[in-house]
């Protein structure tokens, strides 16, 4: 069973493969990407399934034995994130038929999209840091891809700032690694876990966890490295933009929830300290961002920021409570922002514009729509019994617990504000005398995803009971790095 840890990877990069040859062929293209976000849509809830009946999923590739060789590892945080990745990547592919159009899809966007997902899977299930760098780059090159095609002039500045820090991230991150080879003689996460513990130069590896921090807030748009963001995920195509904000920045919050939980545990007074001052800067100034512009779509991408804020916040408070809510907000946040992304361009795309101050009274043309907008607003802004209250409710509460009332607070003010950013566009954009817009335009590719996510979400919230058990057996693991430790290396 421990061959199903690579089904998640390679699925998606046998369907990028496949595409790309198919391109030409845009209405075959488009049913072989349905079909292979459903295959991939099943192996990740059957390999959910193995890892809560079986535990933690090693698989040796090549038969070379932990550490030795390169090891895929699934265990409940990994399968859970991969269960979300495969609802998210389904909903962006029969979203596309109808958003993307028909010149993006010639120009191989079907295979750009899964080789990204190649890369996004590859991440979460790596047990190996360099791997996660070679990942990291898989995913980033098709990103780069899928930002480009059918690019304006906006569009392609943003592009090249958007490479060019992600290039110099990686260059940093492949630097580090070298610098922790040298010092624990291992890439092998688990191993490396279990050396540093016996590493007498601590400062040295102070300075590389800072060095790792450094990249993976750059890619997860953390405070004050976040500038590049919110513009580059503003300006392609909505499910480019969809894909890109429920995942990419979530790898990056991913990777430090994986590595300072797991090799960088014997600072947490230093480390975590600085996380819970982070998370808190990039509350506040994300949703500073959020409030000052007009432009919708920036509107959402800008509380990116604030929302790997929260997550972030869990991992500087660091107990059962606080881990549990970062997971549970990481999931919750995949979903809303996938929704919010797809509303916000069918938004843009009905009124013709994305200036929130030229809009109103679309509800009267399109009044699904704008209570989806609604139901998503709430959502993303933590009201009872949505799942944004439960992550914020357990987060908080772990902020409580460790008595960092500072930053429970700024999460409690933010919340509010967050609320405010996101309904004042179903105010301005939706509410109102309605405005001429000329023809109405067709919605229908827009109303399915996007009702599906938003399920999603609110099962998330309504039925939290049903996931807690799991929830607080993840927390329970990310608190003992001896559990992933053996898991791996089988001591």
């Amino acid at each position: 069973m421990s061959n199903l840890a690579v089904l998640p990877i390679i699925i998606p990069l046998v369907a990028g493969i496949v595409l790309a040859f198919t391109h030409k062929k845009i209405k075959l293209s488009r049913g072989i990407a349905k079909c292979f976000s459903l295959l991939y849509l099943a192996a990740a809830g059957f390999l959910n399934w193995q890892v809560h009946q079986s535990g933690t999923l090693v698989l040796e590739t090549g038969g070379w034995k932990a550490p030795y060789g390169i090891i895929m590892v699934a265990d409940q945080l990994s399968a859970l994130l991969i269960m979300t990745t495969a609802v998210i990547v389904a909903a962006c592919v029969f979203a596309a038929a109808s958003v993307v159009g028909e010149r993006m899809e010639y120009h191989y966007f079907y295979a750009f999209f899964y080789f990204l997902i190649t890369g996004v899977s590859g991440a979460f299930l790596t047990g190996d840091l360099f791997n996660l760098f070679v990942f990291f780059e898989v995913l980033l090159m098709a990103s780069y891809a899928l930002i480009t095609v059918g690019a304006g002039k906006v569009q392609l500045r943003e592009a090249m700032k958007y490479m060019l820090i992600n290039l110099f991230s990686s260059v940093l991150f492949v630097t580090a690694i070298s610098f922790l080879y040298a010092v624990v003689g291992t890439v092998n996460m688990a191993q490396i876990a279990e050396r540093v513990q016996d590493v007498q130069q601590k400062g040295i590896l102070t300075t590389i966890a800072v060095l790792l921090f450094f990249v993976f807030a750059t890619k997860a748009a953390l405070f004050p490295l976040y500038y590049w963001m919110p513009k580059s995920y503003a300006v392609p195509n909505p499910v480019v933009s969809a894909i890109f904000g429920a995942l990419l920045t979530k790898v990056g919050i991913y990777s430090i929830l994986r590595v300072f939980s797991l090799i960088f545990v014997y600072r947490t007074d230093l480390t975590h300290d600085a996380f819970l001052w982070i998370a808190g800067l990039s509350m506040i100034f994300g949703i500073a961002g959020a409030l000052s512009t007009s432009n919708v779509k920036l509107i959402i991408a800008y509380n990116i920021i604030p929302a790997i804020g929260f997550i972030l916040l869990g991992i500087g408070v660091f107990n059962q409570s606080s881990l549990s809510g970062s997971v549970y907000y990481l999931i919750h946040d995949m979903f809303i922002k996938t929704a919010l992304f797809l509303i916000v361009g069918a938004l843009a795309y009905a009124a013709g514009t994305s200036n929130l101050k030229k809009m109103g009274g679309l509800i009267h043309d399109y009044p699904v729509l704008g209570w989806l907008m609604f139901i998503a607003g709430f959502v993303l802004a933590g009201i009872p019994p949505f799942s944004g209250f439960i992550g914020k409710f357990m987060l908080l509460r772990g902020a409580f617990e460790n008595g960092d009332f500072a930053i429970a607070i700024i999460g409690l003010l933010t919340s509010l504000l967050i609320l405010y950013s996101v309904i004042r566009i179903f105010i301005n954009g939706f509410w109102g005398e309605a405005k001429d817009y000329g023809e109405r335009k067709s919605l229908k590719g827009y109303i399915g995803p996007i009702s599906v996510l938003l399920a999603c979400s609110v099962v998330l919230g309504v039925g939290a009971e049903w996931f807690m058990p799991a929830l607080d057996s993840i927390s329970n693991q990310l608190l003992d790095p001896e559990i992933y430790i053996k898991s791996v290396l089988k001591e």
